[in-house]
């Protein structure tokens, strides 16, 4: 007997087209002789369909023996999708909503990443409650410039940007606030290369498979992964990338280090810079992209490991709870 799956895709987030192929990318893998498929779409309003017809939550997930979000930032990897999958006991894919809740929230992230020894780059949180004035000349005072400026609960370094200065500091944060941002996160800019690594719980027999670091690297025109560089097509991903063994086992060891520490299940993709200071943890995915163009399934086809085999791996993880 096939086993139901429900393939969640779209959401009310900024990543609604992403979200789209990510799913896309799912359920064209996901074999039809083994499953029975059922492609839910969130639109953006966050009202569910099922074969072009609105439809409660009930109404899609009573049916289905597990679901697959395939859904980037808010609602999709804040933990909002998952509280409603568990409500209605539908085992699924991904981080629980307690870890997806906490994970998405970057400053908890990185404290916990300091709490198990890893390094991080130094930060402040503002928020709507913060007088953003005197947190303001604060950093511009003890934070060596330029600083990164991120929104809180967003992905696909929407928002993020490179400031140097009081007023480009103060626009960059208002702005974001402003558009929605329920906190802003201001950081330390650390120099060097960036790097990703992805783990998957009980893959070729071992609790936390890692795989290779894949090393990324914007065209000249940008100074970081900007949400442009990810799908322009000018940036450079090597994998596996080409790291000194030590720095290598470091980044792998970090990524399998934050995944438990954030209690994530099934799979994540972890972001570091490599410096000469050292390895900085940056934040995690609870749900990666696994488009074509992706990250995701370059680390995974570089060790051998086919989507279709690695999709069916974690519906059964999420089947047996």
């Amino acid at each position: 007997m096939k086993t139901i799956v429900g393939v969640l895709r779209g959401g009310p987030s900024r990543e609604h087209k992403v979200s789209l192929a990510t799913g896309r990318a799912i359920l064209s893998h996901l074999s039809p002789e083994r499953y029975t498929l059922r492609d839910i779409y969130i639109d953006k309003n966050g009202v569910w369909y099922v074969a072009g017809r609105p439809v409660s939550h009930e109404q899609a997930l009573g049916t289905i023996d597990a679901a697959f979000p395939g859904l980037h930032g808010e609602y999709g990897e804040d933990g909002t999708v998952q509280r409603i999958l568990e409500r209605y006991g539908v085992p699924f894919v991904g981080a629980n909503s307690t870890a997806s809740a906490f994970t998405a929230h970057k400053v908890f992230a990185k404290d916990r990443a300091k709490e198990y020894g890893l390094k991080t780059p130094r930060y402040e949180l503002i928020d709507m409650r913060d007088g953003e004035d005197s947190k303001i000349t604060e950093i511009i005072r003890t934070f060596l410039q330029p600083v990164v400026v991120k929104p809180i609960g967003w992905g696909s370094s929407i928002g993020v940007s490179i400031v140097s200065g009081y007023a480009p500091l103060y626009r960059a944060i208002v702005d974001l606030l402003v558009s929605g941002a329920p906190s802003v996160l201001v950081e330390e800019y650390i120099s060097g290369r960036e790097a990703t690594v992805g783990v998957v719980d009980g893959m070729r027999g071992e609790k936390l498979y890692t795989l290779p670091p894949v090393e990324i690297i914007p065209p000249a025109s940008e100074h970081f992964f900007s949400q442009n560089a990810k799908y322009s097509g000018d940036t450079r991903e090597i994998c596996p990338a080409q790291f000194p063994r030590n720095i290598s086992e470091e980044l792998m060891y970090a990524a399998r280090t934050i995944h438990e520490a954030l209690g994530i299940r099934h799979y994540s993709r972890s972001d570091f810079i490599v410096s000469p200071r050292g390895v900085y943890y940056l934040e995690t995915n609870t749900l990666p992209g696994l488009t074509p163009q992706s990250l995701f399934p370059k680390s995974l086809a570089a060790v051998g490991i086919s989507m279709q085999d690695f999709l069916e791996h974690l519906v059964a993880n999420a089947s047996h709870g």
